[in-house]
């Protein structure tokens, strides 16, 4: 899993059936320090993420599973919205902090 920043949102009417009603987010991984890095991912959402939201993201084979046992065709999935982001016993990121 890695951390992200949900950026934006893509819209696509047209796509595989097995991705009907499926939410796509523009992510942004975080390094380490809590710093952006270069470029964006798209990521199926499967928690309701929003803008701003820091987030947890499965890729590769993870990201293709359903909990029926369905494959579909993803390389990413937000798998959960993070709360709090501590290392070294400094914290990083606080949702709490950011919605203020």
């Amino acid at each position: 899993m890695q951390i992200a920043r949900v950026c934006g949102t893509v819209v696509s009417t047209q796509k595989e059936p097995s991705l009907t009603g499926v939410k796509f987010l523009v992510v942004q991984l975080i390094d380490e320090e809590g710093n952006p890095l270069p470029g964006y991912e798209v990521a199926a959402d499967s928690v309701g993420a929003g803008v701003n939201e820091w987030v947890l993201v499965s890729r590769g084979s993870a990201a293709r599973q359903t909990p029926g046992g369905e494959s579909r065709p993803l390389d990413a999935l937000v798998i959960g919205i993070i709360d709090t982001v501590s290392m070294d016993s400094h914290r990083l990121y606080s949702k709490r902090e950011q919605d203020r």
